[in-house]
């Protein structure tokens, strides 16, 4: 498996990498869904809990390949999911 631009997937099983991209598509439908249908609100602090869960782990896979500049941007991404999550609920 050739990672392009990714090299936080680097070494990962192919089924992990499929799961991750896979969970993080589902999660801003699920983010974008109850503003388009004004229903489900509920959802939306469920898929930025989720979010901010990925954003945690994927934190601690660059931390531990010295990619500090990521691991920045991942903490980042996870402050903005916990805010909406307390936001909407």
């Amino acid at each position: 498996l050739v990672a392009w631009g990714q090299t936080g997937v680097e070494g990962l099983p192919l089924a992990l990498i499929r799961f991750i991209g896979i969970t993080e598509l589902l999660a801003v439908v699920a983010l974008l869904l109850p503003a388009w249908s004004n229903d489900f609100p509920l959802l939306t602090p469920l898929a930025a809990t989720g979010l901010a869960v990925i954003m945690a782990l994927a934190a601690r896979v660059h931390y531990r390949r010295n990619e500090r500049k990521t691991v920045w941007l991942n903490l980042g991404v996870l402050a903005l999911c916990l805010l909406v999550t307390v936001g909407r609920l």
